[in-house]
């Protein structure tokens, strides 16, 4: 693949130029296992600016799509499905919270929402909302990391 295609695939799984940039530079990989490893050591050096960027590329938790318009990932929708049933009640509690969290931290609440229902995230984004920011942008580019990692797995198994 070359460097514009490995750019595009690269950037469905994190939306960081940094850790796109320094991907692209450590290519080729001898395995999945080595692609793995770098991503992960490259996404312990990113800057608390690298993550907000990252999150800035995923679709708010909750957010329902509008006819003809495309989640950021071809991945989104899946990770979020466990939205799809949410109660009335919960989705407007999620979006409450979307944005309390917005004003008080600058960006978007972001979790690794593969596997959890709404429920959960609405738990999960309550807890977060009691963080100071040193202590939530730490938390919430693990939570990126985790969908980075997910994501280049779903790449790798692709093909």
């Amino acid at each position: 693949m070359e460097d514009a295609g490995a750019r595009v695939a690269l950037a469905e799984c994190c939306g960081s130029t940094a850790w796109i940039d320094a991907m692209v530079i450590r290519r080729p990989f001898s395995s999945g296992r080595e692609l793995m490893e770098t991503a992960q050591e490259i996404s312990e050096s990113l800057t608390a600016g690298d993550w907000r960027e990252a999150f800035a590329s995923h679709p708010q938790i909750g957010a329902r799509r509008i006819e003809g318009e495309r989640l950021h990932s071809p991945w989104s929708r899946n990770e979020q499905a466990g939205m799809e049933d949410a109660a009335d009640a919960t989705r407007q509690a999620i979006s409450d919270g979307n944005r309390k969290y917005r004003e008080k931290f600058g960006y978007i609440y972001i979790v690794c929402a593969t596997g959890k229902s709404s429920d959960e995230m609405l738990a999960i984004l309550t807890e977060r909302l009691r963080n100071d920011a040193s202590t939530e942008i730490r938390i919430a580019a693990a939570e990126q990391r985790k969908i980075t990692m997910l994501r280049l797995e779903k790449m790798l198994a692709e093909g």
